[in-house]
């Protein structure tokens, strides 16, 4: 055992925790000088590690010292919040004297204090434990050396760049900046390492993005060498599978989508049972474990979608060919058929290795159509309207039980961006119609049946949580509904979904329905994966996993190749394997799902920034849905939301009454979920805001 290792284990069987560095000397017997050096340097090691020299003069575990790890988000006024790693801690405060040199993404180390006013919330950075060294902006040339600005507003600083360390950078490019020194008491120092394109430029503001949440958008070449050499045909090996090509079998999809994760097949029993069929792409089949491919899927854990592209998580040989269930084509699955009775419940299943081949590549807007009525798709689609109409009888049974569960149906207003070829933009709201909902409740029952199925082995296995909310957010939440004039009460034992769900029901139809949905989703804990089985509030549903998108998801990945080594009774192979992988591989497939959604919402509003543009001067009518000290977010029709200024109302003397969520002045107010008209004033396309003037309420 080496020095090093001597002392940790001294620290953490308690022998050292909590002494000074002369009783450690005492206890180390380390009397001559060098002696006394080589164990400051273990002592400087581990204080990087697992120690802290405390106020009191002693060394002591991070443990002891109550220390909260997390990542920095910063602000640009130079205050911060520390977002814990542990979900149990709310965020922290962190006032300007207290981030010591952290900055904007850092991983550190922070002390809970008592705030001036008495606060319980506020903290002090203590250790930095990794810095983020890579920050995408705008470059400001000047006459011997240059800046970086950053895009991300978190940071409050700007990232000198010695001129030789520009590399060819001019005045207004977006640039990748790498960066190698953190002075204390100066700007941080970087070097710029990729020059993106001119700022405003749209192709180079969404790469931009892209590089800002380090999402993978190139496949390294050993990737594209091992697909190349595996020579993807359209013949697969259907051996030792149960062959289904036989079953009226039809993929639902949106209309330009090229990974086909999912296809169905439904048909009606003697006995009155429906007996669904869930096809899934058996992706492992084609991707094995620790292969070069799996490790980059791991790496970008999700694919990420944009108006314009996709950056997919597996190459497109894969997703869009082998692997996708296209019409007409042999396809391997893990397809999972569940026999359902007239409530909804599933009453028999079974999970099993399959080959299918695709009927019909079915669009949401034809079958909405077809339930619909339209002649001339029925006729087209005639030999499949049996099955259609099975699917709406079977999806009505489902919601049915879904709602009587007390299931939360979100139903936040999302937008439709639509970039044609000429790259000309259009935005309308997206609606789920019955078409949506029926392959969504057939996924869900499909979710929740392999969870179901895993549940009691205990082998390590990724579930997909949603915890309850916290005490905390459930308050601020309830607080929120009655400065609307909502009395919302819980029960005794806290908030249950079908509390929320209700609460829906009674606000459908009117203003306030797409602001509580999306208060209400703010209330909610994040959905994660993680390897024990929590439940998800939401769904209320007791397990629920990720089974239906192995193309798109690498946790439906590990859940399929989970219930395979089941299948082939291999359970002790895979809890060898993965019982001391599947934590980081949950804690991984999280943060790259959040950094996806972070991306996509800001490629969104971006889209909605260079569509407005063409609109300034233009008046619309919007809701009220934010009130601040600062002025008025209202949300238009078509989804985009814009800020109106406080210095830009008309005149008088304005108060922001946070209780009630209301701004106003002796002739005029603003108050959540009114309905007001406004004019484009601006787009601030650098920072993807756009920007209204008041001109009434209607």
């Amino acid at each position: 055992m080496g020095f090093y290792e001597k002392l940790k284990t001294l620290f953490d069987d308690g022998t050292l925790n909590g002494k000074t560095v002369k009783q450690i000397f005492t206890l180390l017997g380390a009397v001559k000088g060098f002696e006394k050096d080589a164990v400051r340097d273990v002592l400087l090691k581990l204080e990087k590690d697992c120690v802290i020299f405390d106020d009191g003069g002693r060394y002591v575990l991070f443990e002891e010292a109550r220390l909260v790890k997390g990542t920095i988000r910063g602000h640009e006024k130079g205050y911060a919040f520390l977002v814990p790693e542990n979900a149990r801690f709310s965020d922290f405060f962190i006032p300007p004297h207290a981030t010591n040199g952290a900055l904007h993404g850092d991983e550190v180390y922070v002390k809970p204090v008592v705030g001036t006013r008495g606060s319980s919330d506020e903290a002090e950075v203590v250790r930095i434990i990794k810095r983020k060294t890579r920050v995408v902006g705008t470059y400001q040339a000047e006459m011997t050396f240059g800046f970086v600005v950053p895009d991300e507003r978190g940071y409050s600083v700007d990232i000198f760049v010695p001129f030789k360390a520009a590399h060819g950078a001019v005045t207004g490019d977006k640039v990748v900046v790498n960066l190698v020194k953190f002075p204390f008491d100066k700007n941080p120092e970087g070097e710029i390492t990729e020059i993106l394109g001119k700022k405003f430029d749209m192709g180079a503001e969404e790469r931009s993005i892209v590089a800002a949440k380090g999402i993978p958008d190139v496949f390294p070449e050993k990737v594209m060498e091992y697909v190349r050499s595996r020579r993807y045909g359209k013949t697969v090996d259907c051996e030792g599978r149960e062959d289904f090509r036989d079953e009226l079998t039809v993929t639902v999809d949106g209309a330009d989508a090229r990974d086909l994760d999912d296809a169905i097949s439904l048909k009606m029993l003697d006995n009155g049972h429906f007996l669904l069929g869930v096809h899934i792409a058996d992706v492992s089949y084609y991707v094995p474990e620790g292969c070069v491919v799996d490790k980059e899927a791991l790496r970008r854990s999700t694919s990420v979608y944009f108006p314009d592209t996709v950056i997919p998580m597996l190459p497109r040989e894969l997703c869009n060919g082998i692997c996708s269930l296209n019409e007409g084509e042999d396809r391997l699955t893990l397809s999972c058929i569940m026999e359902v009775d007239e409530g909804g419940n599933v009453v028999d299943r079974r999970i099993t290795e399959g080959v299918i081949r695709s009927d019909r590549r079915l669009t949401y807007d034809a079958v909405d159509a077809i339930v619909e009525g339209d002649s001339e798709l029925c006729e087209k689609y005639a030999d499949v309207l049996p099955l259609i109409t099975n699917m709406c009888t079977l999806a009505k049974i489902l919601i049915a039980k879904r709602d009587k569960r007390g299931s939360v149906d979100l139903d936040v207003k999302e937008a439709s961006i639509v970039v044609d070829a000429r790259g000309e933009i259009s935005i309308t709201p997206l609606f789920r119609t019955l078409s949506h909902r029926i392959i969504e409740e057939f996924m869900i029952l499909a979710n929740e049946t392999v969870a179901e199925f895993v549940r009691y082995t205990e082998i390590p296995f990724l579930y997909r949580v949603h915890e309850r909310p916290s005490e905390d957010k459930l308050a601020d939440f309830t607080a929120y509904l009655k400065n609307l004039g909502i009395n919302a009460r819980w029960g005794a034992n806290g908030v249950h979904p079908r509390d929320f769900s209700a609460l829906l029901t009674r606000l459908e139809g009117t203003p306030l329905f797409s602001l509580v949905n999306k208060v209400m989703l703010r209330s909610m804990s994040k959905a994660k994966y993680f390897p024990e089985n929590l439940g998800h509030f939401g769904l209320a549903s007791d397990s629920y996993c990720h089974f239906t998108s192995p193309i798109r998801r690498y946790p439906d990945l590990v859940v399929h190749r989970a219930i395979k080594h089941m299948l082939n009774g291999q359970v002790g192979e895979w809890v060898d394997k993965y019982e001391p992988a599947i934590y980081d591989i949950a804690k991984i497939t999280s943060e790259c799902e959040r950094r996806a959604d972070e991306a996509e919402r800001d490629v969104d509003d971006l889209f909605k920034a260079k569509y407005m543009k063409k609109h300034i001067g233009e008046e619309f009518e919007g809701v009220v849905s934010g009130v601040t000290s600062f002025g008025v977010f209202v949300e238009l029709p078509n989804t985009v939301e814009g800020l109106i200024k406080l210095d830009t109302l008309p005149p008088g003397s304005y108060d922001f009454d946070k209780s009630t969520f209301t701004l106003a002045s002796k002739k005029l107010s603003f108050k959540l979920g009114e309905m007001v008209r406004i004019m484009v004033a601006g787009v601030d396309f650098a920072n993807r805001k756009v920007e209204f003037i008041f001109i009434n309420k209607p």
